[in-house]
Parts: C-alpha cells; structure tokens; sequence
C-alpha cells in the first residue's frame, strides 16, 4: 500500500471536483452552452482505481475520476421579454443551480482536499522517520 499515491490520488480528484463547482457556479445565469443549448450543471463522479476484488486482497490504488454526469435539476424560468434568448412567451431559462447547495458542496470538497494533504504531509514524515530509524541501526 503507497499511502502517497493513494493521497495523491484523492487530491486531483478533489481539485477537479473544485473546478466543475466552480464551473457550475460560473454559468448560474448563463443561458446558452457553447453549443447554443441550455448550460446544464455537472457533477464529477469517482470511484477506487482499482476493482473491488484487488481492494479485498489489500492492494488499494486510489481514487480516480469515472466521468461527469448532467444533474437532472429543471431550469429555472424567468419572464424578461427584452432578453435575446427569451421564447415567444418572453421567459429565459436559466440553469438550475442552487448556489447554497454548490457553495455547500465546495466547503465540503474542500475538506476532503485537506483531508488528503493532512494524509500526504504524515506519510512524507512516517517514511522519513523509517529512513531516519534505518540509517542509525
């Protein structure tokens, strides 16, 4: 077991978990995708590197990024006739994007990031105690 990898794992997963809330937190009031559709938000979706069958015999490989999926969350729709993107009734659909629930959503990545840099930081200082312990028998 590489505590680092395993570590180092987790913390690109969690950044990139940072950039697509960043990103849905961007496009809150965009109304068109460089597609011309609607923007959509997104949620980064991870799992373990390896298959649950190497997880039981002990050899755990860390955490990787499996893809991004759209949220099924409906737009919301907002009456501005003067708008370029408004439909023949005057309403504009904006994404629906909860700000308090991707704000939470960031603070609890956040931690996670911390979390793995905690683990990353004493696996460094075990393995240089080992070394160190190594070097004066």
């Amino acid at each position: 077991m590489d505590a680092l990898e395993i570590s180092r794992t987790g913390l690109d997963v969690e950044w990139q978990r940072l950039q697509v809330i960043a990103q849905n937190l961007a496009n809150m009031n965009t109304t068109r995708d460089a597609g011309g559709g609607a923007y959509r938000s997104q949620r980064l979706v991870s799992g373990p590197q390896a298959d649950f069958s190497a997880i039981v015999r002990g050899a755990p490989k860390g955490v990787a990024v499996q893809g991004l999926v759209t949220t099924g969350t409906p737009g919301r729709r907002v009456h501005e006739p003067d708008h370029p993107h408004a439909d023949a009734e005057g309403f504009v659909t904006y994404p629906g994007i909860d700000h308090a629930g991707e704000m939470t959503l960031m603070i609890k990545t956040s931690r996670a990031y911390e979390a793995n840099l905690t683990a990353f930081s004493i696996a460094q200082q075990m393995y240089a105690r080992a070394l160190d312990l190594g070097n004066k028998a």
